[in-house]
């Protein structure tokens, strides 16, 4: 796809959106089903059921998906889609590349061993390698537009209002 077709693509969208930003505004959802007496969520996908479960270094069997492994996959995948795409609008030739998100992980948080130790992933490293032309000054303002415009990214570097609750099956807590 080049940047005439990626324009022609998404001009109808944008234009709705623009004259009625109502329909812009999506619910996205993710469902999981906690079946029979495993430590496991099966993850309900359009591709698929995904079965997440402990990481080993808490005590998981390696056999079910990393819950923070499958955050940053979700992050290569956005970064990677709008990468591209910004690449194409861009009009720049990406002939391939990767696209890596690493954190660092103190399994002593989860597992409640040092209180001191942070629940969670403190710090995220995205990086691209890509096998383009493009000149650096090119190269930066696809990092910056891929940044921009990523929601993954974005979402981890603003943070959302986040709230839970919990039910019985029956609607009664």
């Amino acid at each position: 796809m080049d940047a005439e077709q990626l324009r022609a693509l998404q001009a109808p969208l944008k234009a709705r959106y623009r004259d009625d930003p109502g329909v812009a505004r999506l619910t996205l959802s993710a469902r999981g089903t906690l079946d029979g007496d495993g430590l496991t969520c099966r993850v309900e996908t359009p591709r698929g059921v995904v079965e997440a479960g402990l990481h080993p270094a808490t005590g998981g069997n390696a056999e079910a998906a990393c819950s923070g492994e499958m955050l940053l996959e979700s992050l290569v995948a956005c970064a990677g889609v709008t990468l591209r795409a910004v690449a194409t609008a861009m009009g720049l030739t990406l002939r391939g590349g990767t696209v890596t998100a690493e954190a660092d992980w103190d399994a002593r948080g989860t597992l409640g061993v040092d209180k001191s130790a942070p629940v969670g992933l403190p710090g995220v490293r995205l990086r691209f390698e890509v096998d383009s032309d493009a000149t650096e000054d090119q190269l930066a303002k696809l990092l910056a537009l891929t940044e921009r415009y990523c929601v993954v990214y974005q979402t981890l570097r603003n943070p959302p209002a986040l709230s839970a609750e919990i039910s019985t099956a029956g609607g009664v807590g």
